[in-house]
């Protein structure tokens, strides 16, 4: 296939007409003041001492009052906790001891920030709230549901956790509320979202999303929960839904690498262009990504003419994630739903910038442009800016900090997915590796082999195709164990001895200085690259060792390291795992994400307010 130029530049935003339906309400209504608001709202909002009410709180109360449907625009720091908090005041009953209302959020920090909003604004007015999530004990979070807590603020994964063990129930469930919804289905929570889906009452829920932006993803996982949407923005000239973001980073030259990668954690990108100026860079920084973990590739005049073909055919067909080129090297491709572009460096003519950026955004789905972008750099931007009117927005570099409460709470909501999916046998098995956990969490230097096994499965299970065999070390280890002996001595006769039948405790001693051996090997072949990316992990490996109910996590996969290696062919990725890769790298809905787990009772849940 030879290089094509491209057409016209591309517009910023899709035209309305063919955005996926979300309608505008038909019969809108007014903005609310606070002093209109009924009294035990207007107390509330005067317990943390507001005044006034700010715009999505205006906008969006007087609609949740009303019992109405509603996909709404906000963004974090908006004020749109306040928003579904305070309308629950006047529908939830505090006289029934039962769970009403489920908020359902993406991370254990905005799980505890509701639940303290909750406790601040509703006072003393006897409504009880509880916050659940993961990466800690059932026990309390137990308790607090048998007491009858009103408002359940959760994590996907954690919730259908409890729905499980049948600690919880929404049998009497009013109110549904999805908080940050973007970032929800970005973090892979689909398959939980859909599984607890399944427990829903049968009669009328209200239900509400709240989203910064509006993919399409979003908007397909709306319809699925709420039979007749409304969207509702904040905007008054244009629905937020037909817009490209452009995002700018501003990172010096020498860090750009280091940038790009935690940027990428952070955002999680279904798919992506990058765009690099010189063929050089496009070289170094496809190398950067794929040793770090990433499935990518890259396009540039110096590849064969068919290794460009192979390289196009997988990204048409939604097999390569991450796309390194030039913008040469790139014309002419149109590829559906690209949910990212990534200028690893702003382009010298203004009007690449356009061609960049056009390739995401299109046929009614939203789209991100994001620029990395020295101090120097920024007069590109400010060209662009002059000649096209983009409206560019500077957000903070990631911190390294930043990636690990990411990636924690990724991996957390991944592994509670593969252990709900665990067969008794399995999770039997498991428990020989739950003192090893421990004792490895406990030591500083033996942490980081926990820490390695919690990276492999993240990268295999989020980012990479499956790695290549165990290092020869251990492919040494897996045979002389199944032999029970060196190769050369595989036929040597022993002496016949009886011996006594091994005891459980027995048993976990050898598989424990077994797999501790070859751990130990597999990570003296990691190379350093791949040790500072399991740093991250690091803490989680402690937390969740610490814990009696988590540690079970950390045994299930040192057990199927352990199966893996010594015992059996590689297993398949168990359905859990395979959806919630699918859905954490596109953010949609996949096609076999419908299934649902069987539930108490015969009962069948509707999902949506008829």
């Amino acid at each position: 296939m030879t290089d094509v130029p491209s057409d016209d530049a591309q517009p910023l935003t899709t035209p309305t007409s063919l955005q996926p339906t979300l309608e505008e309400p038909q019969d809108p209504l007014p903005e609310v003041l606070l002093e209109e608001l009924p009294d035990r709202l207007q107390a509330a909002a005067g317990r943390p001492g507001w005044t006034t009410l700010m715009p999505v709180q205006a906008r969006a109360i007087p609609y949740l009052l009303a019992g109405r449907d509603m996909v709404i625009q906000a963004r974090t720091g908006s004020g749109k906790t306040a928003a579904f908090l305070l309308p629950m005041l006047e529908q939830l009953d505090q006289t029934v001891d039962r769970t009403q209302a489920l908020v359902l959020v993406p991370t254990r920090e905005l799980a505890r920030q509701v639940q303290q909003d909750a406790e601040m604004l509703w006072g003393d007015s006897g409504f009880r709230t509880v916050a659940v999530y993961g990466g800690v004990g059932y026990g309390p979070q137990i308790d607090a549901l048998k007491a009858g807590a009103h408002l359940v603020v959760a994590t996907p994964g954690r919730a259908l956790d409890h729905l499980l063990r049948g600690t919880f129930s929404l049998e009497h469930l009013s109110m549904l509320v999805f908080d940050e919804a973007d970032r929800m289905l970005s973090m892979g929570f689909y398959p939980d979202m859909k599984e607890v889906q399944s427990y829903l009452p049968g009669g009328p829920i209200h239900v509400c999303m709240f989203s910064a932006t509006f993919p399409a993803s979003v908007m397909r996982t709306a319809r699925e929960f709420i039979a007749e949407p409304e969207l509702l923005t904040l905007s008054r000239d244009h629905v937020h839904v037909t817009d490209t973001e452009h995002l700018f980073y501003i990172v010096p030259s020498m860090e750009k690498d280091r940038a790009l990668v935690r940027i990428i954690e952070v955002e999680n990108p279904a798919s992506a262009f990058i765009f690099c100026n010189t063929k050089t860079n496009v070289h170094y920084i496809t190398v950067v990504l794929q040793r770090f973990g990433y499935d990518a590739d890259e396009l540039s005049a110096d590849r064969s003419q068919s290794d460009r073909e192979h390289i196009l055919k997988r990204v048409r067909e939604g097999k390569l994630r991450f796309l390194v080129a030039t913008d040469v090297a790139s014309r002419g491709l149109d590829i559906p739903e690209l949910s990212h572009v990534i200028q690893y460096e702003p382009p010298e003519d203004p009007e690449d910038y356009i061609h960049r950026a056009g390739r995401t955004g299109r046929a009614g789905a939203a789209g991100i442009a994001l620029s990395l972008v020295s101090e120097a750099e920024t007069l590109h931007l400010d060209q662009i800016t002059k000649r096209y009117g983009v409206a560019f927005q500077q957000r903070p570099v990631p911190t390294d900090k930043d990636v690990s409460t990411v990636v924690t709470e990724r991996l957390t909501a991944l592994l509670e997915a593969r252990f709900r999916d665990r067969d008794r046998l399995k999770a039997e098995r498991s428990q020989r590796f739950i003192a090893l956990a421990r004792t490895l969490a406990e030591n500083a230097d033996e942490s980081e082999l926990i820490a390695m096994l919690l990276d492999d499965y993240y990268q295999q299970t989020l980012h990479a195709p499956p790695e290549e065999p165990p290092p020869p070390a251990v492919m040494k280890a897996k045979s002389s164990a199944r032999s029970g002996a060196p190769m050369d001595d595989a036929h040597r006769r022993r002496p016949q001895v009886q011996r006594p039948v091994p005891t459980d405790e027995d048993v976990s001693t050898v598989v424990a200085d077994r797999l501790t051996a070859l751990l130990e090997a597999r990570f003296r072949d990691r190379d350093r690259l791949k040790a500072e990316r399991s740093q991250r992990f690091i803490a989680l490996a402690r937390t969740l060792a610490e814990n009696a109910d988590e540690s079970e996590l950390i045994a299930m996969l040192l057990d199927d390291y352990y199966q893996q290696t010594l015992h059996a062919p590689p297993e398949e990725p168990p359905p859990a795992v395979m959806k919630a890769k699918s859905s954490a790298r596109s953010g949609a809905p996949v096609d076999d994400a419908r299934r649902r787990r069987p539930r108490r009772g015969s009962r069948k849940s509707p999902s949506t307010r008829r």
